[in-house]
């Protein structure tokens, strides 16, 4: 049942209603976010690899480490869902605690790294634009291992590729790999550039 609150602070900001799931276990509602708050005794129950210190649990992930320690108290569709959560977002926390390697598919987390690991000596694209300056192509910025400067600087190694449109739109889902034998080296005028100072 859900019901308005007396001010009660989470980290997502005053929260303006609560559904109590049980003895100790909240979930609070933002008007930006929301999330599950256990009491100290309830978060002590969570396994070591899944406990949040503060005891809260945001609701696009964090979640289902809450239903995946107190299934009793969510339905079955909401338990299948947190191990699906689990599996995509935090398999090496996974692993501990249920014991099971994940499978490539099994995990967005675990997919990306390997992806990274695969190509951490490639061009990977980390930004890119449709040209103003030559249709059908996409200007893209890449740089060694698709890592990205620190605040606000950029990498050292970035450099702009043109890519085809078309072959673009195919990247997949965790990043467009550049291929300097086929991707066009260009330093020319930057749709980038010219769009910033348009707005």
């Amino acid at each position: 049942m859900l019901k308005s609150t007396n001010p009660t602070y989470t980290p997502w900001g005053k929260a303006d209603y609560e559904k109590v799931y049980a003895e100790g276990i909240v979930f609070y509602g933002t008007p930006s976010h929301g999330g599950f708050k256990l009491d100290r005794e309830r978060n002590a129950k969570v396994h070591p690899a899944l406990r949040e210190r503060d005891g809260f649990y945001e609701e696009d992930c964090a979640w289902a480490k809450v239903a995946f320690t107190f299934p009793e108290v969510f339905s079955e569709k909401d338990r299948e869902a947190a191990i699906r959560t689990l599996k995509e977002w935090y398999p090496d926390e996974y692993k501990t605690v249920a014991g099971v390697i994940l499978a490539p598919g099994e995990s967005h987390v675990k997919d990306d790294r390997l992806f990274l690991e695969r190509h951490a000596n490639d061009w990977i694209v980390i930004s890119a634009i449709r040209s103003d300056q030559h249709p059908g192509m996409v200007e893209c910025i890449a740089t060694i291992g698709g890592r990205r400067g620190h605040w606000g600087k950029p990498d050292s190694t970035e450099r702009r590729y043109l890519v085809p449109d078309a072959e673009y739109d195919r990247r997949g889902k965790f990043g467009f790999v550049i291929d300097p034998t086929r991707h066009a080296l260009y330093d020319g005028p930057s749709s980038f550039i010219a769009r910033r100072a348009a707005s």
